[in-house]
C-alpha cells in the first residue's frame, strides 16, 4: 500500500511541476509595444514623405524557432501598436514593406526581443517601412 501511495504522490508532483511551466504567449502581464512609420519613395528612389502607418498589420511570433505568426494587430491612427498580456519569453515582431527587387513585391522586417520579468513593458521603438 505504501508503494502505491509513493507512486501516486510522485505522479502528482511530476504533473504539478510540468503543468506549471508557462510558455511564451498570452496569459501574462507583460506588453510589447512600438510604432510603425512609412517612408514614401518616388519612382527615382527618393524619399518624399514619412508619416505614421495607420491601420497597418503587425505580427507576433511566440517563442524562438517558429516561422508562422501567432497573432496580429492593426496600428492605431498614430502608427502605435501593443501586444498585451504576454508571458516571459522570446518574441519576434514583424511587418512587411514594399520591395522592388523581391519576387513577391514585399519584404519582412523582423525585430526580436525577450521579456525577462512579469509586468515588463518592452518598447521596440519605431520601425520604418518603405512604401513605393
Amino acid at each position: 500500500m505504501k508503494k502505491l501511495y509513493f507512486i501516486g504522490s510522485f505522479i502528482i508532483l511530476a504533473l504539478l511541476f510540468t503543468g506549471c511551466s508557462k510558455n511564451e504567449g498570452v496569459g501574462g502581464s507583460s506588453i510589447i509595444k512600438g510604432k510603425i512609420t512609412e517612408t514614401k519613395y518616388n519612382s527615382s528612389g527618393v524619399a518624399t514623405a514619412t508619416y505614421p502607418a495607420s491601420d497597418f498589420d503587425v505580427y507576433i511570433i511566440y517563442g524562438s524557432g517558429n516561422t508562422f505568426y501567432n497573432d496580429d494587430i492593426k496600428t492605431s491612427y498614430d502608427g502605435s501598436y501593443q501586444f498585451k498580456y504576454l508571458e516571459k519569453g522570446d518574441y519576434t515582431i514583424f511587418v512587411y514593406e514594399d520591395c522592388l527587387t523581391c519576387p513577391s513585391g514585399k519584404k519582412e522586417i523582423l525585430v526580436s526581443t525577450t521579456i525577462e520579468n512579469n509586468g515588463d513593458t518592452k518598447d521596440l521603438g519605431t520601425i520604418d517601412v518603405k512604401k513605393y
